[in-house]
């Protein structure tokens, strides 16, 4: 079958699915694409060709966003469906770094398919190549190794067969997945070539699910047995195996809680008996609380992050031992822990039969159901807004949402203070209503991940959260939702700066320099007036339906509305500084961020005082 290797590539993936617990899907569902001179003649003549029915096309408006929106639909899609981005060469293909770290960080299947430049060099250099004197195969695209999983360059034709394998094993491999790289050159993609048929028959991918070994259960069981104080932290290896029942079912059997991660966040719903909420320095005091006093922690599909163990400051008791259930050898042997290397559906499941019988003592058991209702009590005074006529907190901007979303509503976020916000304070409602991007947590990730949710699971209400901060990185990606009619919800949150960054500047001695939006003052700080930008009049000239609040008042009836909407709708919030009456509780862990060892202003000083109060508690659990 003579076919260009473009062609050949786009028709090989078409054909290409997966297969998990008997269910099959298609493993490349659709190729994103902005299209220069490096890829347009090849992958997009390609693309073309083949028609919708064989392989969809996206048309993006920027590559890293292109990448997001991949990785929104794959997460969405339990990692089981992926999407394919292609771009030129030059800046589209170094603007694919950003995506890919994040999603080989996150262990989330994107195929990234940058042009590249010509292998046999006949215009030496072209358009956009970057020249090393020491190496001549050398050219961007080699930007994307180290935040590759899996890396190629298609340099013959014949090259591509075991290339385009290679690169689907990865893809579908659960622990090795992430962000895989077929590099292109533009020459190579539209040189013809006989191919085998059988490079073009279906191929069905099987998602393992590792059991765990029979010993390493065994000494588990030991361990749970033995513990006074356990603890479970889900992270996001709890979401990709679908062993949200599993872990329900554990956590009711033997009444151990269970603390989540921003990944796993909405393993258990909120309203669950074992469910104490959000770990770590962005965490719920009932569920740190419980990890400072835990004699066993059961870390379950967690990477185990320094948000997550409070920088090494979090468990406490002397006796704390660790029990590393996780598909990846490297996870589960981290904090010295005893691994069990498996699945986490397979392992949770078999591990409850191993323990069959023990159960916590009642006294701990109800110890923490009595801190978490009390910690509700304080969600509940974050999120109350007596006064109608007030701008809103954010705070008070979440418990708007939450009387308004039901369990199908997916809401998105990834950088700023609200992923601490949502941590401690959201209460999520069904496995995979929370989605905050926290592994590399990129801003700029929420609209375009909102669009690739809402193509994985069409019908559902999706929300962006997004800071002004957020917005302005990268807003671009509303055109494209309203280009496919996609009625995502956007929330803008207008707090003129960078408030997270401001917030931490302010903590470690660096007074917020350089975090507001506002014009300079006499003295060279920007500390003059706020910017006269109107993001809610840039949304709408990207063609978004607007809605603009003031008041507590306008927001409520403004999300109600965005949500019923049939069109992408963006609601524009000005916040108020939180104050403590309505603000969130502040953090119950510590998060190491160095600070100046020498200063002369007193702010630095005082913090570098409170740094070594706080990192003289860090532990080494060997």
């Amino acid at each position: 079958m003579r076919l260009t290797v473009a062609q050949a590539l786009v028709r090989f993936l078409a054909a290409q699915y997966t297969e998990r617990d008997g269910h099959r899907q298609r493993l490349i569902a659709a190729t994103w694409g902005i299209f220069g001179h490096g890829n347009v003649a090849g992958i997009g003549q390609a693309l073309l060709e083949s028609g919708p029915d064989a392989m969809p096309f996206l048309q993006g408006r920027n590559e890293q966003a292109m990448v997001h929106a991949a990785v929104g639909y794959a997460r969405r899609s339990g990692r089981l469906s992926a999407h394919a981005v292609t771009t030129s060469i030059g800046p589209g293909a170094t603007n694919l770094v950003t995506g890919a770290a994040l999603a080989t960080i996150n262990r989330i299947p994107v195929l990234l398919l940058p042009g590249d430049t010509f292998a046999t060099r006949p215009a030496d250099p072209v358009l956009q190549q970057l020249e090393v004197p020491y190496a001549g195969d050398i050219s961007v695209n080699d930007t994307l190794r180290p935040v590759s999983r899996h890396f190629d360059r298609i340099t013959r034709p014949e090259a591509l067969v075991p290339a385009a394998l290679q690169a689907m094993r990865v893809l579908t491999d659960p622990v090795q997945t992430g962000a895989v790289t077929l590099a292109l050159p533009q020459d190579v993609q539209a040189e013809a070539y006989e191919w085998p048929p059988g490079f073009f028959a279906e191929r069905v991918w099987t998602v393992r699910r590792p059991r765990p070994d029979r010993d390493e259960l065994a000494r588990a069981a030991e361990a749970v047995r033995g513990a006074a104080r356990p603890l479970i932290v889900a992270g996001g290896g709890i979401r990709h195996s679908a062993a949200q029942a599993a872990l329900a079912e554990f956590a009711g059997a033997t009444g151990i809680p269970v603390a989540s991660t921003q990944a796993g966040k909405g393993a258990l719903p909120y309203d669950h008996p074992a469910d104490v909420g959000g770990i770590g320095h962005t965490g719920t005091a009932t569920a740190d609380d419980l990890a400072r006093g835990a004699d066993l922690v059961i870390a379950a599909g967690t990477r185990l992050t320094d948000f997550t163990t409070a920088s090494g400051t979090l468990f406490q008791n002397p006796a704390v031992r660790f029990l590393g259930l996780n598909l990846d050898p490297y996870d589960a042997h981290k904090l010295a822990g005893r691994p069990v290397v498996c699945d986490a559906r397979e392992g949770l499941e078999e591990l409850r039969a191993a323990v069959a019988g023990y159960r916590v003592d009642p006294g701990y058991e109800t110890a923490y159901k009595e801190k978490k209702s009390g910690w509700e009590l304080l969600v509940d005074r974050a999120y109350a807004a007596p006064d109608e006529d007030a701008a809103p907190t954010q705070a008070q901007v979440l418990g708007l949402l939450d009387a308004v979303v039901g369990a199908d509503d997916v809401l998105i976020n990834a950088a700023g203070s609200l992923p601490g916000d949502l941590h401690k304070l959201w209460r999520a409602r069904s496995a995979d209503q929370y989605h905050v991007e926290y592994g590399y947590s990129c801003m700029g990730y929420e609209i375009p991940a909102a669009i690739g949710v809402a193509l994985a699971a069409p019908g559902r209400p999706v929300w962006a959260l997004v800071g002004d901060g957020t917005y302005l990185m990268n807003p671009t990606e509303l055109v494209t939702a309203v280009q496919e009619g996609l009625p995502i919800k956007v929330v803008i949150l207008d707090n003129q700066g960078y408030a997270s960054i401001g917030g931490l500047s302010g903590a470690v001695g660096a007074e917020g320099f350089g975090t507001a939006f506002r014009f300079r003052a006499d003295d060279g700080s920007y500390t003059g007036a706020p910017l006269p930008v109107d993001l809610a009049a840039n949304a709408a000239s990207l063609g978004m339906a607007v809605i603009r609040t003031r008041t507590i008042s306008d927001l409520r009836k403004a999300l109600a509305e965005a949500r019923a909407a049939d069109r992408p709708t963006c609601v524009y919030a000005q916040t108020r500084t939180p104050d403590t009456v309505s603000g969130p509780p502040p953090a119950q862990a510590w998060w190491d961020v160095p600070v100046a060892e020498t200063a002369t202003r007193k702010s630095a000083a005082a913090a570098r005082e409170e740094y070594d109060r706080q990192a003289a508690q860090r532990r080494r659990h060997l």
